[in-house]
C-alpha cells in the first residue's frame, strides 16, 4: 500500500462525485481493474470499515487516478467527500480482470448501467488513445442525462474512434427532459438495431446487481453462451 494525496473534486452527475488523486510513479494498472482506498484516522466509520473498492475510472495514460462514485449518507463516503484538497488516503492494488479483450479482431459489446461507467471509461479511454482496432460498442443505460457519469466524454470518444460505437438510452426523461437519443431499458431489440451477429462478440455487463442480472438473463435468452459474457457487479454504492 501507498499513500496518495487528494488532487480535486467534482460532480460528474446528479448525486454523483468524481475525485482526483495524484498517481504514485510507480502505480501501473490495465484500464478496468479497481483499487482499495482506505481512510487514514477517519473522525467516523461504521461496520463497514475504512476501506472501499472502486473502480479506476482514469485511462492509464491519464495524469491522475480517478475514482466516481454515487454519494451515499455512510460514514466513508461523508469522511470521503469532506476531505480537503492535499489530504491522504491509502492505495492498494490494482486489482480484477475485467479487461478489454487480448485480440484486437475481437467484437467487443457494453451493456452498461449507471454507476458501472466508472471501469469502462477507462478501457474506451485508452482503447481511443491507443487506437486499439477491436471493433466495440457501448450501451449506456441511466434514467436521465443528468444522471449519466461522463456522457459527454464517451460521446467525443465515438466522434474520435472510428471503431466505437456509442448508444446511450434514457429509462425517464419522460416530457420535460431534452433528450434526443434513445430511450427505455437496453433489449434484444436494441442489441439487434446495431449488432447483425449478436453471438459472435464478446460482452461486458457492468453496473447494479439486479442490472447485469437482467442483461445476464438477456444474453442468454439470445442464445450467447456464458462464456462470451463478462460480469462486474457494483453493490452497495
Amino acid at each position: 500500500m501507498q499513500k496518495i494525496k487528494l488532487k480535486s473534486k467534482h460532480e460528474a452527475a446528479t448525486g454523483t462525485t468524481a475525485f482526483y488523486f495524484e498517481k504514485p510513479a510507480d502505480f501501473t494498472y490495465t484500464a478496468g481493474q479497481f483499487a482499495e482506498l482506505t481512510l487514514i484516522d477517519p473522525p467516523e466509520t461504521d461496520a463497514e470499515g475504512n476501506t472501499r473498492a472502486y473502480s479506476i475510472a482514469s485511462a492509464p495514460y491519464e495524469a491522475d487516478l480517478c475514482f466516481t462514485t454515487r454519494m451515499r449518507n455512510t460514514a466513508f463516503k461523508r469522511v470521503l467527500d469532506s476531505l480537503p484538497l492535499g489530504a491522504e488516503v491509502w492505495l492498494d492494488g490494482p486489482f480484477g480482470n475485467f479487461l478489454m479483450p487480448s485480440n484486437p479482431n475481437t467484437l467487443a459489446v457494453f451493456l452498461i448501467g449507471g454507476i458501472g461507467i466508472t471501469p469502462v471509461r477507462s478501457m474506451i479511454l485508452q482503447a481511443t488513445h491507443d487506437q486499439r482496432p477491436n471493433q466495440t460498442f457501448l450501451f449506456y443505460s441511466n434514467r436521465t442525462p443528468a444522471d449519466a457519469a461522463f456522457l459527454e466524454e464517451l460521446r467525443d470518444a465515438s466522434h474520435k474512434n472510428p471503431f466505437l460505437t456509442f448508444v446511450p438510452t434514457m429509462t425517464n426523461v419522460g416530457d420535460t427532459v431534452p433528450w434526443n437519443g434513445k430511450t427505455g431499458y437496453i433489449s434484444a431489440q436494441l442489441l439487434l438495431e446495431y449488432l447483425p451477429k449478436p453471438d459472435l462478440a464478446t460482452y461486458y455487463l457492468c453496473g447494479p446487481a439486479a442490472m447485469v442480472t437482467a442483461m445476464h438473463k438477456l444474453l442468454t435468452d439470445m442464445g450467447i453462451y456464458n462464456e462470451n459474457i463478462h460480469t462486474e457487479e457494483f453493490s452497495g454504492y
